[in-house]
């Protein structure tokens, strides 16, 4: 099914993950993360996710629409714990590294 859903989590939520410390991987592109993004995140563009895998790590997926869903998928894939971040950066609240959003 190409609509098919993805385990997702609202910004809130992570809020409360973070004390897991989970991967937190921001897909955009260089400039948009250097532009901001949430504190402990890596930066790893969606066309270089697929070979982002660490087998025992938690990941959470952000950025705000249709690549960290595309990313979550690729993720699940190969067999990954990854959720996705309903809203990405323009819902997060919390602490932001980097410019201003």
């Amino acid at each position: 099914m190409f609509f098919k859903k993805v385990p997702s989590i609202s910004t809130k939520e992570l809020e409360n993950k973070l004390v897991e410390k989970p991967q937190i991987i921001d897909v955009r592109e260089p400039h948009e993360f250097k532009a901001g993004h949430i504190s402990g995140a890596k930066n790893v563009p969606l066309g270089k996710v697929a070979n982002h895998v660490t087998k025992g790590t938690t990941y959470v997926v952000y950025q705000s629409g249709m690549r960290s869903k595309r990313a979550t998928k690729q993720l699940l894939a190969k067999g990954q714990d990854v959720v996705n971040v309903r809203g990405g950066m323009s819902s997060w609240a919390g602490s932001v590294r980097g410019g201003k959003l």
